[in-house]
């Protein structure tokens, strides 16, 4: 019986050359100077993304413990506009919408 060799290429994925002109486009693009710090940007952001999604995971796992599904965790506080409309403000929307017609 003869094994069959799974292929080292995956289709759809860039190989060796097609990653070299990827990269001669990135640094006539960037610069060399801006790739590293795109790349380690990058890589904050991914660490920022990885660390949100753990604690929604354990936030969740807590969830399935306890069975407290509350998803409010603040008091049922009623929203409170905190910006006070004045009269000034109304009659400048009013002034917009007749100069406009």
């Amino acid at each position: 019986m003869v094994a069959e060799i799974a292929p080292l290429v995956i289709p759809g994925v860039p190989g060796g050359p097609e990653l070299l002109i990827i990269l001669f486009i990135a640094i006539l693009l960037f610069g060399a100077n801006k790739i590293p710090k795109l790349a380690r940007s990058t890589g904050e952001a991914m660490g920022e993304f990885k660390k949100g999604q753990e604690k929604v995971e354990k936030e969740l796992d807590e969830m399935r413990e306890t069975g407290d599904y509350d998803l409010d965790d603040e008091e049922d506080d009623e929203f409170v506009d905190t910006e006070p409309v004045t009269e000034e403000d109304s009659s400048t929307d009013t002034e917009t919408e007749t100069e406009a017609n």
